[in-house]
Order: structure tokens, then sequence, then C-alpha cells
């Protein structure tokens, strides 16, 4: 069943105006709304529907501008407003009321998740509705529980859309293409052959104005917990049966359950944190992190994580899985690296600046790329050579993508209640042992290529440097 009724709470926030608005003129333009679909927006100013009006004509053109005029003006004419306290049950009440069922989007910080879907279950929602969280899902893994039985109170789990706008970005998709359609790559898509896989999100902007959100979350659980692992699960699952919601979740979830726990001593040698300093960054000055305003320095915030993770599975073990991110960094960097094995023997003569084969899936820009070696000048003499496809420019943006989806009713994109309690058991070792202190707050100066680079970490395990930690069937 299709919905035509949207209401966004957190309607006058940065994810609203800079991704919200120009989705659905960009499914406006491309033909997916029609008359009947109408936008609510609920936010804490002391707005009316005239003056929300313009706040999202502004919006778009500022963040819409290269979408037609005329989708531009059909979104923002069927848009109202209300100003509502998402924790009161009579003032959802108001947003939500009516007799068809509604998509219910939650743009708002995580903390605020549990009172606002306990005042959405006492305010009531029309049969058929559907309610929309952003990332990071709850705060921690009791939190997730939690939110979980709290939705699952409010309306059933294909009702609930956990959405992460990676899922939907054209590359990302295109892992499972590239793996599944293609017999060159999935039988060497494993451990015996692949060395090692990064995902790297690096970029050049800083806080620019969320530093009230960024502050407190970190670059952990803002982009770790959710982003990065959804990559891995796409990049490491098993084949699923279909593509349908149900397979393609399951294999998701195997992968998350797969990865082998962290102890201390994996954290202390296998993750770093760090936070940028004052620095020259995009042609801008950055000050130091610290000194951002709405940062309490205090609380000690990541903005740079980087995690090695393995996998206990037939497929991987043995491969490194390096997932990692940083803000206010020197370039952009946007991409899954799958880094291969070099081959057993050369006949070549030459055994320096001879490097292994690595297929890149660039995520920002959109392109893939494979990086091999080729004879040179020589026949004798060998090459780096680096084939680059760029990809067709998606139908919809990523939110748009998303947006169609909740819509139409299909949660394949959408990640399910088991699989994010299972992110946050991933990570939570490390936000355990960095609450501890057990691994030190690096510094980088903006502009910079983050903290410089450490030693490999010990082989040996801290399992057999003391034996009372060991855990059955580990290594």
């Amino acid at each position: 069943m299709t919905i035509r009724r949207l209401a966004v709470f957190g309607a006058t926030g940065d994810l609203t105006g800079r991704y919200l608005l120009p989705a659905l003129a960009a499914l406006r333009a491309g033909g997916h709304l029609d008359d009947r679909f109408t936008l609510t927006g609920a936010g804490r100013e002391d707005w009316d529907g005239p003056r929300y009006r313009d706040w999202t004509a502004a919006q778009l053109e500022r963040h819409g501008a290269g979408l037609p005029a005329d989708a531009r003006r059909a979104v923002t004419a069927v848009t109202d407003y209300r100003k509502a306290d998402v924790t009161e049950a009579a003032e959802v009440a108001a947003v939500v009321a009516g007799d068809d069922p509604v998509a219910v989007y939650l743009a708002l910080p995580p903390s605020v998740f549990p009172a606002t879907v306990t005042a959405l279950h006492r305010a009531g929602l029309p049969p058929g509705s559907r309610i929309v969280l952003e990332k990071p899902f709850g705060e921690d893994l009791a939190g997730a529980v939690e939110l979980n039985r709290l939705l699952a109170d409010l309306v059933p789990e294909r009702a609930v859309f956990r959405v992460d706008h990676f899922l939907a970005m054209t590359t990302v998709q295109n892992v499972l293409g590239s793996r599944l359609a293609n017999r060159v790559l999935e039988p060497i898509w494993n451990s015996t052959h692949i060395a090692e896989v990064e995902i790297v999100w690096d970029e050049t902007l800083a806080l620019e104005g969320r530093a009230g959100y960024y502050d407190h979350v970190g670059a952990l659980k803002d982009m770790v917990q959710n982003h990065l692992l959804q990559l891995l699960c796409l990049v490491a699952m098993e084949p699923p049966l279909t593509l349908g919601e149900r397979d393609l979740r399951d294999r998701k979830l195997d992968v998350l359950r797969s990865v082998r726990p962290l102890t201390d001593y994996d954290v202390a040698h296998r993750t770093r944190r760090a936070r940028y300093t004052a620095g020259r960054c995009g042609g801008r000055d950055v000050p130091d992190y610290v000194d951002e305003e709405e940062v309490e320095a205090g609380r000690r915030t990541e903005t740079y994580a980087e995690i090695e993770l393995e996998l206990d599975s037939w497929r991987w073990t043995g491969t490194r899985f390096r997932l990692r991110t940083g803000k206010a960094l020197g370039r952009d960097r946007k991409e899954v690296a799958v880094r291969f094995r070099s081959v057993p023997h050369l006949p070549f003569g030459q055994d320096k600046d001879v490097r292994p084969n690595v297929l890149r899936f660039g995520l920002e820009p959109e392109n893939l790329s494979l990086d091999i070696m080729a004879t040179g000048s020589r026949a004798e003499h060998l090459a780096p050579l680096s084939l680059t496809a760029e990809m067709a420019p998606p139908a919809l943006p990523a939110y748009g993508r998303l947006l169609l989806d909740v819509l139409a009713g299909d949660p394949v994109l959408s990640i399910r209640g088991d699989e994010a309690e299972e992110a946050w058991r991933v990570v939570e070792p490390v936000l355990s042992a960095w609450d501890r202190d057990l691994v030190p707050m690096e510094e980088y100066p903006a502009g910079s290529d983050g903290p410089p680079p450490r030693h490999p970490a010990p082989e040996r395990r801290d399992e057999l440097l003391h034996p009372e930690t060991v855990r059955p069937g580990g290594s």
C-alpha cells in the first residue's frame, strides 16, 4: 500500500532542509508523487504554515537548485507546519491526525527517539502507518533493545524503517552487483585471494554547524556503527537466494554475527581515535575542535575513528577489515578498497614497485576502478595501470530512493531490529575501552592526513598473554 502522507518531526533541521526536501522534489519531478501527497512538518519553532512554506522554498532553492522549478513549487504547495513538542502525546496526535495512514519520519537526535515513540504510541497512529528513524539507532546496545521493544508496541516490524542512506547509493548497491553478477569476481571473493578490505569515509568537512549533534555522538557512533558496518555487510555477506528483504537482511545479519568480539587488548592495538586541532582545510581556517561553538571539551569526543575487525567465517578468516572515518582531513576519500594478495611468483626479475591488485568502489564521486600491473615499455618490465569507469548519475538521490521505499512499504534497504542490535554488539567493546582511556586520544592538524601511522599490532592476542581471558573457540 502506498502512503501519501508524510509527517516529519524535526522539520526545521539540517537533515530536512538539505536532504529530505530535495528528495521529495526529485520524487515529484520523476512522477513518483501525485497531487494527493501532503507533507506536515513539526518542530519547536513558533511558525505557521506560510512561514514554513517560505523556509521550504528557500531550502529547495539552496539545496535543490538543479531540480525543476515546478517540482520544487509543488512540494512547497503541499506543505504545512505545526509547532509540537515531540514528547507530548497531545501535540504529536495533532500532527499525525487523520484517517489515512501516515509515514512518520523522526529527523531527530537519537536521545529523544524513545520519548517520541512513546508519545506516538499514546497518541495512536492510523492503521497501516509507518515510522522512519535516522541513525544512529539508539545510543548503545541496551538503548537499541529498549527502542526495538517500544517500536514493536507501536507498529509491526515491516513498518519500521531504520534508514541508512548509504544503502541507497548507486555505488554501494553496485558492490553486490559487481560480486554476484560477474563470474570473474565471486570465485576469488574470499580470504584465499583478498588480504584486506578498507572501508573509508574521510572528509574535508569539519562540523559545519552540526556541533550540537556531533559532540554528543562522535565519529564511531556517527559513521562506523551504522554506515561503515553496513558497507562491511554488503562486501562480506554470502550470496543471498534473492534480493528480497528477508534474504538480504538475513545474510547481512550473518556478517555482523561473525565479527570476532574485540577484547581490551584488541581495542588497544586495533583501534584508534583522534580529534583535529587548528589548521587550514579546504581553503579555510579551522579552529581546534574543542574551540568549536557548542563543543564541550570534557566530552572527549573523537572526530577520527579507525577499527580493524576479523570475521570468524569459512569465507573470511584471515582477511583484515579496516573501517576508518575522519573529519577536517586534507582530502576527501570515500571508498571501499578491496586489496588482493600478491601473486605467488613473478617471472619478471622485478621485486620492487610491484603492487597488489586493488578493486575500488568510489562512493563520492561514484566510480569503479581496478589497479593492476601491466607490462611497460619493455616486456620484462611491469608498471601500474588503473582502469576506471564512471558510474551513470542515479535517477534519484539516495534519500529519494529511501523515501520512495518508505512510501511504497518496501523495507529492503532499511535495517531490521536484530541487525541494529548486532551492530551495537560489534562496537560496544570499543566504546567501553575508550571510556576507560585504554586508547589514547590522538590529535591531528585540520587539513592533514590524520594521525601519523603507527606500527602494526602484534600478532599475539591477549588471550595468549592472559589465559584467564580465553574464549571458547578463540585463536
